[in-house]
This record gives structure tokens, sequence and C-alpha cells, in this order.
């Protein structure tokens, strides 16, 4: 190894030490805890610890509580994902435009959602669509429309959690979007005004391939941040009504932290590892088929 190699290493020696501290050892902790059948009595007594191999994943695999969590993440994630890209990229090509006034002011209005605590701004949601004294009914109401039980109706308790999820998170991949629109050169679009193109053909054939690398940055973190719902269904429906709530990373809690499943929560924390792996390989996989890069 040569001179200038081993002082590469010794200089990044202490942020490796770190992650593998703090993240490399409690991952392959967690693995091995999911191997196991540690409980509230392996917490007491490790004498009480068995090994049970892949006994916690095909026990999931075969509970329906699992399946019906993984449907509704899959049902929050193709349905918010989407929508909250596109209400991204609507507020920065808004923002962008020429024609917008107060850009700063706008910015800073639609990215503060994101800066806001969760939980805080869950309780608040809450109010706003409960069923007799929410501003939301009062405002149906108003207009001659019958009071709809958002959060207790399991039709409309995830519709509900995936709009308070859009909203909260939108302003982070617009701010992303932005930066990537002011990345366009102004002389792309000044050609194609003078060929005659529509501000919609300048849109579908300058706009959206230029940002193509930005959209695919997107969706994977957006992607990745909707699997990992959790704390909208713990603080607007503990889950319900009808488990129609549940998320995979709320089973996770349930079994690690209110049954003290601790081997089986880590069996689900790896499990949605594998489909987030296997979602990221797929959407990497379209993008490449499309020329994106």
């Amino acid at each position: 190894m040569s001179a200038r190699a081993l002082a590469g290493w010794l200089f990044a020696a202490p942020a490796l030490l770190v992650i593998g501290l703090f993240f490399g050892l409690p991952v392959l902790a967690g693995l091995a805890l999911s191997l196991t059948d540690f409980d509230i009595y392996a917490l007491a007594d490790l004498r009480n610890l068995r090994f049970v191999g892949l006994g916690n994943y095909l026990a999931l695999l075969q509970d329906p509580l699992f399946w019906k969590a993984l449907g509704n993440t899959f049902y929050f994630v193709l349905a918010g994902v989407p929508l909250s890209i596109a209400l991204s990229l609507l507020a920065a090509l808004l923002l962008h435009s020429a024609l917008a006034r107060g850009k700063a002011f706008f910015r800073t209005a639609l990215f503060a959602p994101v800066v806001t605590t969760v939980v805080a701004v869950a309780l608040i949601w809450r109010y706003l669509f409960h069923t007799q004294y929410g501003l939301v009914n009062w405002l149906l109401g108003a207009l001659g429309i019958a009071p709809v039980d958002w959060l207790g109706d399991p039709r409309w308790a995830m519709p509900t959690i995936i709009l308070f999820a859009v909203w909260k998170n939108f302003g982070y991949n617009m701010v992303i979007l932005l930066a990537g629109l002011q990345g366009i050169p102004e002389d792309l679009y000044e050609a194609a005004r003078i060929d005659g193109a529509s501000r919609w053909r300048q849109f579908l054939h300058i706009t959206l391939p230029q940002l193509g690398p930005v959209l695919l940055l997107v969706g994977i973190l957006t992607m990745a941040g909707y699997f990992q719902l959790f704390a909208e269904p713990y603080v607007m429906t503990q889950g319900g009504p009808l488990q129609s709530t549940v998320s995979v990373l709320y089973l996770m809690y349930e079994q690690g932290f209110k049954w003290w499943n601790l081997g089986s929560a880590s069996a689900v924390a790896f499990l949605l590892f594998l489909i987030m792996s296997a979602s990221t390989s797929l959407l990497l996989w379209w993008a490449r088929r499309r020329g994106v890069e």
C-alpha cells in the first residue's frame, strides 16, 4: 500500500470506526436477534434464549396480519409516492416560473411542514378531521354534504393519512426539483420556442428528460421514506380502524415494544429491508431501461 493510500485510510478510519460501531454492529446484532426467540423472558434471563433459525420469518409469512400490514404499506407507497412527486413538481414549476412573485416567501412557506414535528402536526390533523368537531366536516356541512368519519372508516382512514403525509413531505422534494429546474440550460427552451413548440411540448421533451436523474433520486428517497410509515398511523389511528392503517413498521413496533417479541420484531425489520431493496432495484432497472442515468 502506498503512503498516499495509507494516509487516506488513516484519515477515513475515525469515520469508518463510528459507522461500524453505531451502524454495522447494531445491524449484525439485529440480524442475530431475528434468528432467536428473544422475548421478555429472555430479557430477564438469557438462559431462556433459544436459536430458532428462520422460524420467525416463516411464522411472519404465515401470519395474516403481516400480509395485511404489507398490503397497507404498499397501498400507502403506490398512492402516496406518485402524488407527492407530482405535487412537488407542480410547486417547483410554479416557483420557477418567471411570473411567480414572492418566490422566497412561498419557498419557505411550502417547505415549513417538512421541519415541523410529525406528532404535533398529526395531532392537529386528527382534530381537523374529527367527525363531529373537525373543520373539514364543518366545511362539508356548509356545502350540504354529510359528515365523513375520516379516521374511523376503513375506506377513508388510509387516504386521509396519505393526504397528510403528502402535505407534510412534498416541500422537501420541491426544493430538490427546483434546484434541478434551475440547472436546465435556458438555451434549450429558447430553441424550442423558435421552433414553435408549445409549453406542454417543452415540458414533455425538455423539462422531463432533463429532470430524469433528479426525479429518479426523488423517487428513491420518497419511496424509502414512505415504506417506513409509522408515526402517522401511530398518532392518528393506532393502526385502526379494523387494522386498515397497520403498516409493516407499526407491526414491528407492536411486536417489539407491545408484546416484547424482539426476535419477531427484528425479523419484520429485515423483511422490510429486503422489500425496500427489491423495490429500489426495480425502480433503478426501470430507469435504466428508460435511459435515465
